[in-house]
């Protein structure tokens, strides 16, 4: 090989280094702000969702569509969404608006930009190669978000029906419907919170069957990554 193209090579590898490490840099600040917001969606002691939380989402959002490098036309579509949502969003704490005129369409739009997200990162990875840090980072931030997303979808439930999501005697909150989503996610099921409704019920299926293909697609992912990482080293 003629050392011009070994150099052109050699720095390509490096270009292509560095932007990984960018990728993954970029991830750890999306998985930042998903702390940031299950925090503040966490300490909600009822169903209506906080604006505070919702511009922390809002914000985990935007991150994920710039570290994806989403398509234009898309991110333009979703950045007047969002900034539509953020304003109305601001507008409302300021002026103290609350009950369901806030909360309704606060988790209608907490559900639809938690749903956007993962798919973006799904995209995003989908045809990478290779284990990295980058590839860890974003199956967990992904996984965190369709958590998320599943939440509010138990909460938007919740606000529209006439009857507490986990009945009379457990206490229906946001914090307790990110709990929830999260042990029917992962299948742990710890049986202090269920659904008493079939729409809820069904949900919690729906969300059990999706968190393990999610597993399994990241586990092969991952060691489909780890075999291409070994061919590469393995010298010919």
């Amino acid at each position: 090989m003629p050392r011009t193209d070994t150099v052109n090579a050699e720095n390509a590898h490096t270009l292509s280094h560095r932007e990984r490490d960018g990728q993954a840099r970029g991830y750890a600040i999306i998985l930042g702000l998903l702390i940031v917001s299950y925090g503040f969606c966490a300490a909600q002691p009822s169903t209506d969702p906080s604006p505070w939380a919702f511009l922390a989402m809002l914000a985990t959002v935007a991150m994920v569509f710039y570290v994806t490098r989403a398509r234009h036309l898309v991110q333009r579509v979703w950045w007047v969404v969002l900034s539509v949502a953020g304003a109305a969003a601001v507008i409302a704490a300021l002026f103290g608006v609350d009950g369901p005129v806030l909360a309704i369409p606060l988790s209608a739009a907490s559900m639809l930009a938690l749903l956007v997200a993962p798919w973006a990162i799904i995209a995003h990875q989908v045809n990478r190669r290779g284990l990295d840090l980058e590839a860890l980072l974003a199956a967990i931030t992904a996984y965190i978000l369709v958590g998320m997303f599943f939440a509010f979808v138990y909460n938007l439930i919740s606000q529209i029906s006439p009857t507490p999501m986990f009945g009379e005697e457990s206490l229906d909150s946001l914090g307790n419907q990110l709990f929830f989503s999260f042990t029917a996610l992962t299948t742990t099921g710890y049986g202090n919170l269920v659904p008493v409704g079939t729409t809820g019920q069904g949900i919690a299926i729906a969300e059990g069957i999706t968190g393990q293909l999610f597993l399994i697609t990241a586990v092969a992912r991952i060691m489909r990554g780890a075999s291409a990482k070994g061919r590469s080293s393995t010298p010919a």
